[in-house]
Formats: structure tokens, C-alpha cells, sequence
């Protein structure tokens, strides 16, 4: 499985104004009908197989549209002109910015999903279950379907049965000016902040749900009889899950209790067996948790790999702690899905992270090759988009904003407004595209890296004085007869390598002893001929910041 993350708002947009804190009408926006069957299948060609389509439902935002019966939020309790995809103002319905024809927006949405599945690929939505935006009201709900709060005793701090928490007989004071809003009481904010004066590094545009936990209390679960809220959020993964999507990202899953994912998800799957629940969980000592006790199919592994490998691409970390990391989840490393940039980090081509894409390359064969779980990148990270634009709420930060309305140039130029040519990329974005794209495909095409066993030849070279384990890794995977040999650089010279492959490997993978091995490199195409012996190291040479994909002939 490769994921390809779209933000949706972004995507498509060729208004090129880009005014700091400019407004819909300023900057533009990108709509579903912009994501194009042509669009769609230039994603596929990279190697993709599931599009996460980022910031679907609609959410809090200073854009209203007032004869559509969607207000405009107050503007101290939205971040950015457009709004954060992680506020949600209406489960029950799609952004209204992504739709060209605002009373078709579902619709819109629905033909999207259908271009994605024509075409081969699968479609992937968030699903934000830990809070809401502060003017949380639904217009588009089903009929019956009481709104979120509407029967909640807000004279209570805590009640399984309500939606929110409340701090009672007290007013909403954040730590900022607030005119023209009031809330009273005031309501728990989202980062788990309970109390009425969140700061403004608060997640204070959000309120909290109330899954039966008494934060405030002794911390316990009160969970029967079922609260409220649980059956609120199952009938909304239930109402999209109708709308054909294939899977969810669930933000923030570690701060909802895990017994509502075991409660809710195969509830879920008995209707729509095929869909997929990805958590984002940050604590390590919980994955096992969420895998097993509640029932998703995969955990981001950003306090893990992404972290680690961010640190070897810094040099703050030796090559040889992937070891660890990858051992730390050896047992649950199917079930973690593993990236380099999301819409939360930093772009690798950032001053603020490496300041160049190149130096991402021999991450993403780690990223993608190692192991047998799935690979996600970032909509601009096969093209080296820097991040480094001052769009407005979101600031100079290394990020591509997911608060402003704005043009992506990176984006924008290889969209080339729907033509998907390459004439306004540079040579170095159409390198990396190229090489993104022959990494993915790999991945899903050769059974050694989807299906086979994996053997992290780490340990073997420690004290190989022509092996710099601070700069170099290298493993191999094999899956019956097919061989693959994968060496990273992550320094920026052109390394001699002199490779240890010992006997213990050749025992394990059952590997053959050759004098004349040949090999294909599946990154170049390039054909060589090898010595392959536990007792003579493997020379070969491996360009700074890149790698080599070997795969043996022989066998």
C-alpha cells in the first residue's frame, strides 16, 4: 500500500495572487472537480494505490455562505482565513470551499470518489473524533439525529451521557482578546486543556469529547452504559463510509479511549469489510493497544522511524540506530505506516530540515523498502517543495499551510492547470519526481520487497573499518528464488563501499555463494557483475545522498 496525501484545499488551486492572510476571493481555492481523471492517474503513475484526501468534512472557517445556511465562523476562534481541517463545524457534511457549485457539494465529493475508484485507486478521509470546533452546529445531519451538545446537562462538569466537558457557571476567557464571541459556559478545549482560559498555543479554536472519561475526576472510563457520544461517531464513520470511501484516517486516536475503537470499528467493517482504520497514536507504549485492542489496521510511525530517520538525514543520529527502531516494532511492523513529510512535519527540502530534497532519497528507500507495511508521501515531496512561503496564520515555519488559503508553486507548476506536462519543472524536481516514482513502483512491484523476508546486515559490519555505519545501511529481502540487496547513503560523497555479507545471512536467506553474480540495479537499469561470498566483502560504489536497489540474477 502507497499513500499518496492530497491537501485538498491546495491542490488544483491556480489563482496566483498568494496575499498573506488573503481571503477565498484573494487567493483561491482548490476544488474536487480539479482533482481529474488525468490528475488521478498521474498520482497512480508514481506508484500510489490509496489518495488520503486531507480536510474533506467541513470545518471552521471565516469564509461563510450564508445562503447555503453555513455561517462564517468568529474569527478569534478560527486559525487562518480558511481554517483549520482538524476544526470540524459539520460532520454531516463536505467543505463548501472545495465545491465550485455550492448546493452540488456532495455530489461533487461523490464524483470524486467515483474518478478515484475508476481508475484504480482507493480514497482515504480523515475522521477527527477528539474534537470539534467551537461553533460546532450541523445543518446537513440526518433527520432525528440530534446535533452534538444539544441534550448535554451544561450545568455538569462531566456526564457519560453529555458530548462535551464544561467548566459550569463560568465563561469562555482565553488567554488572547475575544470580542464579539461568548461562551458560556465554557467548554473543555481539545488539547485535553481543562480550563475556560486556554493559551493561544492551546488548541483553542476545538472543544473536547466527552468519551465517559472523567478526566477531572479519578480519570476512570465510565462505559456502561454506552455514552452518547459513542454512538454520535459511529453513525458518522457509518454515514461516510457509505459515501464509498475505503478508509480513515483517525486524527489524534490516542487521546479517544481505545474501548470506543474496539466498539466502533468492527461495527464498521461488519457493514464495509474492506475499509481501513489508520491511527495517529504518538506514544509508543500504547501501539500494541490500538492495534490490538482496538482494532486498527495501522499507527503512524512518526515517534519511530520518522524521527529516526529525520535525525540520520541531520546527522543526529548514526544510520545504524534504524536497528533499534525498526526492532523496537518488529513484532507489529506490518501495522505501521511509515513517512517522511505529512501535512504536520516539516518538508524535507526546508531550512528547517535538511534545506534539500536530495538528502531525502536514501531515506525513502528506507521508508519504503524495508519493511512490507505501507509508504505515504506528501502531495509536493516527490517535487522538493520547500514550505518556505509566509502564507499567513501559519507563518514561516517549514510547513505547507494548512490554515490559509494559497498556491502551492511546486504544485501549481506540475498541475501546469490540468495539462500534467513537465515543461514548467526544473530539471532537479523532474529528477526526484523520477526517482520517487521508481521507488514506489518497486514497492509494489517486486515480491522480494512486498512479500519478503528482510535481513538488516547492520550488526555484520560494526567493525568493518570500510563500512561507516553512521552513513551507510543496508539490508536484504528475499521472497522465494527473488533477491534484492539495498544499500542508503546518507552521505553526500559517492561512497567505495566494501560490504560484510557473513555466513549467518547466507544460512538464514539461503543464499548462494557465486563468483560471478549478476545483478540488475532496479534504480538505473544498470547491469553488473558481482562476487557474492560470506568470506569476501561485497564492493561496490553508491552515490552520495541516493542508494542502490541490487536485485540478484542468479537465483
Amino acid at each position: 500500500m502507497v499513500i499518496y496525501q492530497i491537501f485538498t484545499r491546495l491542490f488544483g488551486n491556480t489563482q496566483a495572487t498568494n496575499r498573506p492572510n488573503g481571503t477565498l476571493a484573494e487567493n483561491g481555492c482548490g476544488k474536487f472537480n480539479q482533482i481529474t481523471t488525468r490528475a488521478l492517474n498521474s498520482i497512480k503513475e508514481l506508484g500510489v494505490t490509496h489518495v488520503w484526501f486531507t480536510g474533506i468534512i467541513s470545518h471552521a472557517s471565516q469564509t461563510g455562505y450564508p445562503q447555503y445556511t453555513i455561517k462564517a465562523n468568529h474569527s478569534a476562534i478560527v486559525k487562518g482565513k480558511a481554517g483549520s481541517p482538524y476544526a470540524i463545524r459539520d460532520y454531516y457534511d463536505v467543505d463548501p470551499d472545495l465545491a465550485e457549485n455550492i448546493s452540488d457539494r456532495m455530489k461533487e465529493f461523490q464524483e470524486l470518489i467515483t474518478r478515484t475508484h475508476q481508475i484504480g485507486l482507493k480514497a482515504i478521509i480523515d475522521f477527527v473524533p477528539n474534537h470539534v470546533a467551537r461553533q460546532y452546529h450541523s445543518t446537513s445531519k440526518p433527520k432525528d439525529t440530534a446535533d452534538l451538545g444539544e441534550n448535554d446537562r451544561t450545568d455538569w462538569h462531566f456526564s457519560p451521557q453529555n458530548n462535551f466537558y464544561y467548566i459550569p457557571n463560568t465563561p469562555f476567557a482565553p488567554q488572547f482578546p475575544l470580542n464579539g464571541y461568548s461562551e458560556n459556559p465554557a467548554k473543555a478545549t481539545g488539547n485535553d486543556c481543562f480550563s475556560p482560559s486556554p493559551s493561544v498555543t492551546d488548541w483553542y479554536e476545538t472543544v473536547k469529547l466527552n468519551y465517559g472519561v472523567d478526566y477531572r475526576g479519578d480519570g476512570s472510563g465510565h462505559f456502561n452504559p454506552i455514552p452518547d457520544t459513542w454512538f454520535k461517531m459511529r453513525d458518522i464513520l457509518l454515514f461516510w463510509a457509505d459515501k464509498k470511501v475505503d478508509g480513515f484516517r483517525c486524527d489524534m486516536a490516542e487521546m479517544v479511549p481505545v474501548e470506543f475503537w474496539h466498539w466502533a470499528i468492527p461495527q464498521i467493517k461488519k457493514s464495509f469489510p474492506y475499509i481501513i482504520f489508520i491511527a495517529e497514536v504518538y506514544n509508543p507504549d500504547r501501539y500494541r493497544d490500538y492495534i490490538f485492542q482496538g482494532d486498527f489496521d495501522y499507527l503512524y510511525d512518526k515517534v519511530g522511524r520518522y524521527d529516526t530517520l529525520r535525525n540520520v538525514i541531520c546527522n543526529n543520529e548514526p544510520a545504524s540506530n534504524i536497528t533499534q527502531q525498526w526492532q523496537n516494532v518488529s513484532d507489529i511492523q506490518n501495522h505501521m505506516l511509515n513517512f517522511l513529510e505529512n501535512h504536520d512535519e516539516q518538508r524535507i527540502a526546508s531550512t528547517f530540515f535538511a534545506n534539500d530534497a536530495t538528502k531525502g532519497k536514501p531515506a525513502i528507500l528506507v521508508s519504503a523498502l524495508l519493511s512490507n507495511c505501507p509508504t505515504m508521501i506528501y502531495c509536493g515531496q516527490e517535487l522538493g517543495e520547500k514550505g518556505m512561503e509566509e502564507e499567513g496564520f501559519s507563518g514561516l515555519d517549514g510547513r505547507t499551510t494548512i490554515f490559509d488559503y494559497w498556491t502551492v508553486d511546486t504544485i501549481k507548476r506540475w498541475t501546469n492547470n490540468g495539462k500534467f506536462n513537465a515543461k514548467l519543472l526544473t530539471k532537479e524536481e523532474l529528477d526526484l519526481r523520477c526517482f520517487y516514482k521508481k521507488v514506489l513502483n518497486i514497492k509494489l512491484s517486486e515480491k522480494a520487497v512486498n512479500e519478503g523476508v528482510m535481513y538488516d546486515l547492520t550488526w555484520m559490519n560494526l567493525k568493518n573499518p570500510n563500512y561507516n555505519t553512521s552513513k551507510y545501511f543496508s539490508w536484504i529481502r528475499k521472497a522465494d528464488k527473488e533477491t534484492i540487496l539495498i544499500i542508503a547513503n546518507f552521505d553526500k560523497n559517492t561512497a567505495n563501499i566494501k560490504l560484510n555479507i557473513g555466513q549467518h545471512a547466507f544460512d538464514f536467506l539461503h543464499l548462494q555463494e557465486s563468483k560471478k553474480l549478476h545483478t540488475t540495479d532496479l534504480l538505473t537499469g544498470k547491469k553488473s557483475v558481482y562476487q557474492l561470498s560470506p568470506n569476501i566483502a561485497f564492493n561496490c560504489l553508491v552515490e552520495g545522498n541516493n542508494g542502490i536497489i541490487l536485485k540478484f540474477n542468479n537465483f
